[in-house]
């Protein structure tokens, strides 16, 4: 079957010739009508899961998908042949991606019936990015707060993010890198701040001088950066980092709740997202519908930053 991944540890993706897999016990064969990308997808390609399973080369890539369930092992009972399904897939050994015309998944892991109010190319790039927003509004039950600043909030997550907390009440600061105050305020963003020609901390304080109730920083990989954000969060508020970014013990002191947030995928948190999306309210922010031979240079271009929504492959 074609795929796409790497023959190395931090290899340059490419266009592979893989063998079909097949299910074994508990696990469903789904044919992949196409696959979301995402950062992690070559973040463990570069290593980042080394410490903790092996890996098996050639590495197909990605982790999202949506497709068609072609058959079931033995012991799986869960999805029937024919069956519209969408999910987040981490192989053991890492290896068996979603880059690719089918893809093994395990039925008791994040995978769930796709919605029915949208084809199946933009379900694919709903997984990863609307698991994650909606985990962060769990963690941080952000619907008791009123205000909140997103940073980075024009990518997937963010964009995501910015709908939920929107939907329930919230208003929303969507912090960006480019001017997206029409579509950040499509999305329910009651203000946007392109931070490359404003300043950002000046802008909030203008309209919350006392600071926003949380911050959700997706973009800030050190813990300086973080503290700098967190400055415009007012005192008894809460903090989330994606990146490992919370220093705990600085935020203790202003009673900030800190967190640093990571995906705990499963079925019922993707049954939910998919809830959300036929329940109306949440779009998927699908940025570019590409072939599964032009992944290389989709990857290249995710990898270099100022992503607008998601991208999807088409098998």
């Amino acid at each position: 079957m074609r795929a796409v991944g790497v023959r190395e540890r931090n290899g340059r993706p490419e266009i592979l010739q893989a063998r079909r897999p097949e299910p074994g016990e508990g696990e469903v064969l789904v044919q992949v009508v196409a696959a979301g990308l995402n950062p992690l997808d070559w973040k463990i390609a570069e290593g980042m899961l080394e410490s903790l399973v092996p890996y098996d080369f050639p590495l197909v890539m990605g982790a999202d998908f949506a497709g068609t369930v072609e058959s079931c092992g033995s012991e799986a009972y869960r999805f029937t042949p024919g069956e519209q399904v969408f999910g987040h897939v981490v192989s053991e050994p890492v290896g068996g991606g979603t880059y690719a015309e089918y893809v093994v998944v395990n039925e008791a892991g994040s995978i769930a019936r796709a919605p029915t109010s949208i084809p199946l190319t933009t379900a694919a790039g709903a997984p990863t990015a609307g698991m994650t927003a909606l985990g962060i509004m769990d963690s941080a039950a952000l619907r008791s707060y009123e205000s909140v600043l997103i940073i980075g909030a024009a990518g997937g997550v963010g964009t995501f993010l910015t709908q939920l907390a929107s939907a329930r009440g919230l208003r929303v600061v969507a912090a960006t890198h480019g001017h997206d105050q029409a579509r950040m305020g499509a999305f329910g963003a009651a203000s946007a701040i392109d931070v490359r020609t404003t300043d950002l901390a000046a802008a909030v304080r203008e309209e919350y001088p006392g600071g926003v109730d949380a911050l959700v920083d997706l973009g800030s990989t050190s813990a300086a950066e973080f503290a700098r954000n967190t400055a415009l969060v007012r005192d008894g508020g809460v903090a989330v980092s994606t990146l490992d970014a919370a220093s705990l013990d600085a935020l203790h002191g202003r009673r900030i709740e800190g967190i640093n947030y990571h995906l705990a995928a499963s079925a019922e948190l993707l049954e939910r997202l998919g809830e959300e999306i036929d329940s109306g309210p949440l779009t998927v922010p699908i940025e570019v519908e590409v072939p599964l031979d032009e992944a290389p240079g989709a990857v290249a271009r995710n990898r270099a930053g100022g992503a607008r929504g998601k991208t999807v492959l088409l098998t």
